[in-house]
């Protein structure tokens, strides 16, 4: 890959996709909130995610482009925050498919954050990006308006993929260092009912991934999730045997409400029955090295 863009790259999804590519791209462009900076083969250039004011000319022969921007979804659904969350997803989207408009040799493909929580709760059905069914809240809100102005974005010399992704379990990021700290504590029982399923990837699986999505060209929306959701109860149960604690007091719903109210979140981010699995990467030939919750958890 001769030069890889990832915008709002700072972040752990970023770090992740920074240490998978930095041997094989030659050059790594990071837009950031930050300052300017160079550090090895990565270049972080000044961009707020709403207006052009020179970092759009970075696109310009670009290889790829990854787009991770996106206010946190770990806070209180507050009008205020919810307008965040929803803003800095379209923003960024509509920003950056105006400035690929305008280059003369655009990026040759446009990956897209999305989310795996765009298709509706099931404990009954798998979601597949072919049947899956698409629902209505806040949350399938939000991703919905996020790709339809994603897709919607006229670039007809870029391809265009939609990353429909799962919880990232990562050392130093995402879900699962909260969760490990809670099952070393003894609080690694089922959630709520526990019955509802989760859909998660490896960190490094998700870095494959999006590798394969570009080698393979692939385009339209792309479930990056691990093969075998797997219920809450059996997850914690898993994650309980990982780090070696016997004891796992589960926490009921009630609680988990009282308890997302104090630490400012909400209970859709465990509660909500993510029952989703990655048909088309599949069907392609992508093969999973982490696909099995007790190895991903004990490698991590």
């Amino acid at each position: 890959m001769k030069k890889l863009i990832i915008a709002a790259g700072t972040g752990f999804l970023g770090s992740v996709l920074i240490d998978h590519f930095k041997d094989t791209a030659q050059e790594i462009v990071v837009l950031t909130r930050g300052k300017a900076a160079v550090k090895d083969n990565v270049r972080y250039i000044n961009w707020d995610a709403k207006t052009m004011k020179g970092w759009e000319r970075e696109l310009e022969g670009a290889s790829v482009l990854i787009n991770l921007a996106g206010k946190s979804v770990d806070c209180r659904y507050t009008e205020t925050n919810k307008n965040e969350i929803m803003a800095s997803r379209v923003d960024s989207t509509v920003i950056l498919g105006k400035a690929i408009q305008q280059c003369s040799n655009p990026p040759a493909h446009w990956l897209n954050s999305s989310t795996a929580t765009i298709y509706r709760h099931s404990t009954d059905k798998q979601m597949d990006e072919a049947t899956g069914e698409i629902g209505h809240d806040f949350s399938m809100n939000v991703a919905k308006m996020w790709e339809r102005v994603f897709f919607e974005a006229d670039t007809p010399s870029t391809k265009k993929t939609a990353l429909r992704t799962s919880i990232v379990l990562g050392k130093k990021g995402g879900a699962f260092v909260p969760l490990k700290r809670l099952a070393q504590l003894g609080f690694g029982g089922r959630q709520g009912s526990g019955n509802q399923f989760v859909s998660w990837i490896h960190e490094k699986d998700f870095a494959r991934a999006l590798e394969f999505i570009i080698n393979a060209r692939m385009e339209g929306a792309v479930n990056v999730v691990s093969p075998a959701p797997i219920r809450n109860a059996q997850f914690m149960s898993t994650l309980r045997t990982a780090v070696k604690m016997p004891i796992g007091i589960p926490i009921p719903e009630a609680l988990l409400k009282i308890g997302a109210k104090i630490i400012g979140t909400e209970t859709e981010l465990v509660l909500k029955s993510r029952n989703v699995i990655p048909a088309q990467l599949i069907q392609s030939g992508f093969v999973f090295e982490h696909g099995n919750l007790a190895t991903a958890l004990t490698s991590l």
